[in-house]
C-alpha cells in the first residue's frame, strides 16, 4: 500500500475546507490598510497612516487561553475561545495606550475538523471586531500522534501602534492619584488550573445551574474575556491622560498592579469598593482557598485598574460608561514601597 500524507494523519483537503469556511469571518475584520486577501505567505498591512504620528511606536502582545480550553472541549463549544485569545493580546496593547492594528492566530489540533476550526476562527474574528484589529493571517497545524484527535490549542499575537507621547508607562504616577477599577466579565482566561481543581470537570458538573450565578457553571466560566480597547479609546477621546494601566491577568492584583507603579509608590485598593462577581465567592468557598491566594490568582471582578489624576476621575468614569463598561473608584496611591496593599 502506497503511503501518503492523509494515511500519516494529515488531511490537506480538510485544511483547504477550513480555510474556505473561515473566509467569511475573516473578511468582517478587514481594515483599509490590509493589502491582499487571505492565502498569501504573509499578511500585509500598510503603515502609511502612522506617518502622521510624531514618534510612532509599535506595540505587540502574544498569549494563549491556557487550560480554559479544556472547558470548550467538555462543553463542545468552540466559538468563544478565540475571543479570549484576542482579548489577552489586545488588552496588553491597549494597556500601553496603543491601538491594535492586526492579529494573527495559531491553532494546533490533533485532527482538523473544518467546522470546528471555523468555529474557533469565528471567535477570533469576533475578538478582532471588538478591538478594531484586522485578522490578517493565521495557521492551522494538524498534529496527529502529538495531540488527541478531539483537542486543540489556540494562541496568537497582536501588533498595535501608539505615538510615544501618548504611551501609558506609569512614570507620572504620584502619591494621591486615584485608582479606577473596570469590571471584568468573570474569570477571563487565567487561573483555570485551579478552577479545574475546585470543580469537577465533567459535562454534568458544568451544566449545573447555580442560583447565585444566574447561569450554569459552564456558561459562567466560558464567558469570554472582556476586551477594553474601545473603552481605552473612549477615555483618550475624552481628553484624559491615563497615568498608569494594569491588565489584571495571571498573578491577579499582587503581580499586575505593581507593574504600572514607579519606585516609591504603593497602590492601596479597597476590597469593598466594588462588586465581586459571585463566581469568585463560590470558588473560594467551595475550594477553601485563602483570600490572599484568590487576589494573587484572579482578577476578582476587575479586568483593568487605571491610575488617573483626581481631577480627571469624573471624566474618566463617564468615558468608561459611554463605552458600555462599568467602573468604580477602588483606591489611591501613596508614598511607600512599589507594591499593592489591599485594605
Amino acid at each position: 500500500m502506497a503511503l501518503d500524507y492523509k494515511k500519516a494523519g494529515v488531511d490537506i483537503e480538510a485544511g483547504y475546507k477550513s480555510v474556505e469556511l473561515m473566509k467569511a469571518y475573516v473578511k468582517e475584520t478587514m481594515r483599509p490598510e490590509v493589502l491582499g486577501g487571505l492565502g498569501g505567505f504573509s499578511g500585509a498591512f500598510s503603515l502609511k497612516d502612522i506617518k502622521n504620528m510624531e514618534d510612532p511606536v509599535l506595540l505587540s502582545g502574544t498569549d494563549g487561553v491556557g487550560t480554559k480550553i479544556k472547558l470548550a472541549f467538555l462543553l463542545d463549544k468552540h466559538d468563544t475561545i478565540g475571543i479570549d485569545a484576542v482579548a489577552m493580546c489586545v488588552n496588553d496593547v491597549a494597556c500601553a495606550g496603543g491601538e491594535p492594528l492586526f492579529f494573527l492566530d495559531y491553532i494546533a489540533c490533533g485532527k482538523n475538523i473544518p467546522e470546528k476550526i471555523a468555529a474557533i476562527v469565528k471567535g477570533v474574528a469576533e475578538g478582532c471586531k471588538q478591538s478594531d484589529a484586522a485578522l490578517i493571517g493565521g495557521e492551522t497545524a494538524e498534529h496527529p500522534g502529538l495531540m488527541p484527535e478531539d483537542e486543540y490549542d489556540v494562541a496568537g499575537f497582536a501588533v498595535g501602534v501608539v505615538d510615544r507621547k501618548n504611551m501609558i508607562d506609569g512614570s507620572s504616577i504620584k502619591a494621591g492619584d486615584t485608582l479606577i477599577g473596570v469590571a471584568s466579565s468573570g474569570v477571563h482566561s487565567n487561573g483555570f488550573s485551579l478552577v479545574r481543581k475546585v470543580f469537577d470537570m465533567t459535562k454534568e458538573s458544568l451544566d449545573t445551574y447555580y442560583d447565585e450565578l444566574g447561569a450554569t457553571l459552564g456558561e459562567t466560566l466560558l464567558t469570554p474575556t472582556r476586551i477594553y480597547v474601545k473603552m481605552m479609546k473612549s477615555i483618550k477621546n475624552a481628553g484624559v491622560k491615563v497615568k498608569g494601566c494594569s491588565h489584571i491577568t495571571g498573578g491577579g492584583f499582587y503581580e499586575n498592579i505593581p507593574r504600572m507603579l514607579p519606585e516609591g509608590i504603593t497602590a492601596v485598593v479597597k476590597k469593598d469598593s466594588y462588586d465581586i462577581p459571585p463566581i469568585f465567592t463560590l470558588m473560594q468557598k467551595k475550594g477553601g482557598i485563602e483570600e490572599q491566594m484568590m487576589y494573587n490568582t484572579y482578577n476578582m471582578g476587575l479586568g483593568m485598574v487605571l491610575a488617573v489624576d483626581p481631577s480627571d476621575v469624573e471624566k474618566t468614569l463617564k468615558a468608561i460608561e459611554a463605552s458600555g463598561d462599568k467602573a468604580w473608584v477602588v483606591g489611591e496611591t501613596k508614598a511607600g514601597e512599589r507594591k499593592v496593599e489591599l485594605v
